[in-house]
């Protein structure tokens, strides 16, 4: 397209290269560019747009051939962006990155009707239940696109959900007419990001489109997971290692504990289960011979019972603080993968 305009080029009119100029010194002094559509955008939407965009972002409106010129006689990278000039095109000069910039010029978007000859952006659809409408006219104007259309209690109502138009189909003149009567807006008026060029990358609007709710829970599922995988691999790390000392010294307790190595730490422990295991003995004991206990262990004896059960009534609220202890918090979580792996 370059080598085309270059042909034309021998007698090129001073605004031509002044705005050739101002382009090329925008590009360098943003350190975003987009090129965006402005395909049917009424001159007074357009200018309530750059109103809104104003300390954000700066709209040049130029020809699509000087564009191509300035983008010929700029970088190699910027070069790239020539395939996304087409049709009514606009460049967007902004220091916002890519992700934002998309963000906002959605966000600035607005509803408008379709107009006669419009193509639908979508499938246009009527949905049923009362109008505004006094009984008249209209109702032969809506049957007459295909609403199915009524009188009840004095006022016109549409009998059934109807898809007046799919996705690309021409809406002509009388439907255009009807759906702006009913207030129905099918058409997304905004600016059409195209692309976005930033530090030798070109962004296409499809990669800038982001469901940030999705992303977000797709980013703390996968903190979850490697958190739980530097627990079962005894991975050390920042957000982990208190959680893996709180754990090996749980597990090492048990040891202790099966084992019978006597210390101070477990020793009421190992004295409670020498005391348990004694009292079975006894118990077995006692029912082969009832004079083969003392009257002191035949007292112990008689109150284990109560014992026990206080004892499983502790178990329960134990096992739950030791659970508790072992249990990531949140602030461990949102440490993130990087100080997981990093």
């Amino acid at each position: 397209m370059a080598a085309e305009i270059e042909h034309h080029s021998i007698h090129i009119p001073q605004w031509k290269k002044d705005e050739v100029e101002t382009i090329k010194k925008m590009l360098t002094t943003y350190s975003s560019t987009g090129i965006v559509g402005v395909h049917g955008i009424p001159s007074s939407q357009l200018q309530i747009m750059r109103k809104n965009l104003r300390g954000m972002a700066d709209i040049k409106m130029c020809r699509n051939s000087l564009i191509y010129r300035a983008f010929d006689q700029s970088a190699d990278d910027i070069k790239k962006m020539e395939k996304y000039v087409d049709s009514q095109t606009a460049l967007l000069f902004t220091n916002e990155n890519p992700f934002k910039l998309y963000k906002i010029l959605e966000k600035g978007k607005t509803q408008a009707p379709i107009k006669p000859g419009g193509i639908a952006p979508k499938d246009i659809i009527v949905e049923k239940g009362p109008t505004s409408f006094p009984p008249g006219p209209i109702v032969g104007e809506l049957q007459g696109v295909g609403i199915p259309a009524g009188i009840e209690g004095g006022k016109v109502v549409i009998r059934e959900t109807k898809t007046v138009a799919r996705t690309g189909d021409v809406v002509d003149a009388k439907l255009a007419s009807i759906l702006s009567r009913l207030d129905i807006r099918p058409v997304e008026l905004g600016l059409e990001l195209r692309a976005v060029y930033e530090k030798g990358m070109v962004y296409e609007s499809k990669y800038l489109s982001i469901d940030e709710t999705k992303y977000l829970g797709d980013l703390t599922l996968a903190v979850q997971r490697a958190f739980n995988l530097s627990i079962n691999s005894a991975y050390p790390a920042k957000a982990t290692i208190s959680t893996l000392l709180t754990k090996a010294a749980s597990q090492s307790r048990n040891l202790a504990i099966n084992a019978e190595i006597i210390m101070p730490d477990i020793i009421d422990v190992l004295l409670a289960k020498a005391n348990a295991q004694m009292l079975s003995l006894a118990k077995v004991a006692s029912a082969k011979d009832a004079n083969a206990l003392s009257a002191k262990l035949k007292e112990k004896l008689a109150a284990a019972p109560k014992e026990e059960k206080k004892a499983q009534a502790a178990a329960p609220k134990e096992a739950k603080e030791e659970k508790k202890k072992e249990e990531p918090k949140e602030s461990e979580i949102a440490a993130g993968l990087g100080s997981l792996f990093g």
